[in-house]
């Protein structure tokens, strides 16, 4: 009997020090194609702010803001991976990104990846 396995919506950096797990499977995620993004090969997946527990973070974290100064973009202190971002002023309704690259590659290759053109037009190429 070959039954599927449910998919795991827990993940974590390369090293483990940070530890994600989101309340539900996505339905989409997007790619971007920022300077920062590109750079980072991140796919993002977004939820309401405190809904993703992340273990290990601020302790295991360290932040990159640029740009705007409107977003903390959070990596392993120890492995560097990137893991999350999170408004640097949160406001009513404000949400956070979690890299699905962090999960194993059932979740991701389960969702419809929208890509977006954050370098120039801000708008999704699909």
């Amino acid at each position: 009997m070959n039954e599927e396995q449910p998919l795991s919506l827990s993940g974590s950096c390369h090293c483990g020090a940070v530890r994600l797990s989101l309340p539900a499977a996505p339905e989409t995620a997007t790619s971007c194609n920022c300077s920062l993004c590109r750079r980072t090969g991140g796919i993002w997946a977004y939820y309401e702010l405190g809904s993703v527990s992340i273990q290990g973070h601020p302790e295991n974290t360290e932040s990159y803001v640029w740009g705007d100064r409107s977003l903390s973009n959070f990596r392993c202190k120890t492995c560097g991976i990137a893991t999350h971002w999170e408004p640097i002023e949160p406001k009513r309704g404000a949400r956070h990104g979690v890299n699905l690259r962090n999960f194993e590659p059932g979740l991701l290759a389960s969702v419809t990846v929208r890509r977006f053109d954050g370098a120039d037009t801000w708008k999704f190429l699909d």
